[in-house]
């Protein structure tokens, strides 16, 4: 699996993500969401896996252990490189996630890493603690879930660059931290709440980062992808 930046192909339709993509030379570290998957398929990560790329696949299943466990069964079946659920489904979940993966991957292939979220970057520690009724802070919270998901035996967690290296104490450096919410200095941080700078996210502790609007909406998408790999791997 890259550690190259993951681009979040937040588009509607696979033609708008192979025009995006088309003037890009390299293979890349992509991220298929909902929106993308709901629209396509698994055509899409067939597609792209073919094309050459890395895929994180970004559906955020929480559900009942023996539905995700299923969904998770044919998921591997797809061949993206990284998958995820959502930790507020606990620990059961987790373990029905990893086993499902394990299931349903070819003999003799290696099953996709697995990481958990914990608290989407677009939540505050006030909307965290008036909506979900989680009354201690953020970082908590996240860390928490970050150590649930490690006694499941899941390979990280989604969080943002702010917990990152609380979570490297609590959980070890070989647990995966890929935080979303990354900008450049002078970016739009748009619906999102905790966020920070390529730079900031390495020195902070991110083992991968998730960059969209800043790439995807760039007047020069490749220049703007060259300009945060170079920021990324600088600090390295």
């Amino acid at each position: 699996m890259k550690n190259s930046p993951i681009i979040a192909l937040d588009f509607s339709t696979a033609s708008d993500a192979y025009h995006f993509l088309s003037p890009f030379e390299q293979s890349l570290f992509v991220k298929v969401g909902m929106e993308l998957y709901l629209q396509e398929g698994p055509a899409i990560v067939y597609k792209l896996k073919e094309m050459g790329h890395d895929v994180f696949l970004d559906l955020k299943l929480h559900d009942i252990p023996n539905t995700v466990g299923q969904a998770m069964k044919g998921l591997a079946r797809l061949g993206a490189d990284l998958v995820n659920v959502h930790a507020a489904g606990g620990a059961a979940m987790m373990i029905a996630a990893r086993e499902g993966l394990e299931a349903g991957t070819a003999a003799g292939n290696t099953r996709p890493s697995i990481i958990a979220v914990t608290q989407l970057t677009s939540t505050s520690e006030q909307q965290m603690q008036k909506e979900q009724l989680i009354q201690t802070t953020i970082e908590g919270s996240v860390v928490h879930y970050a150590e649930l998901a490690k006694t499941a035996a899941l390979d990280g967690v989604v969080c943002s660059v702010l917990e990152a290296k609380r979570i490297t104490d609590a959980c070890g450096p070989e647990f995966l931290r890929v935080t979303p919410g990354i900008r450049l200095a002078e970016g739009d941080a748009h619906d999102q709440v905790r966020v920070a700078t390529p730079n900031n996210a390495r020195i902070l502790g991110s083992s991968h980062i998730v960059v969209g609007r800043a790439i995807t909406k760039a007047e020069n998408p490749v220049k703007a992808y060259e300009t945060i790999l170079k920021m990324w791997e600088e600090n390295a």
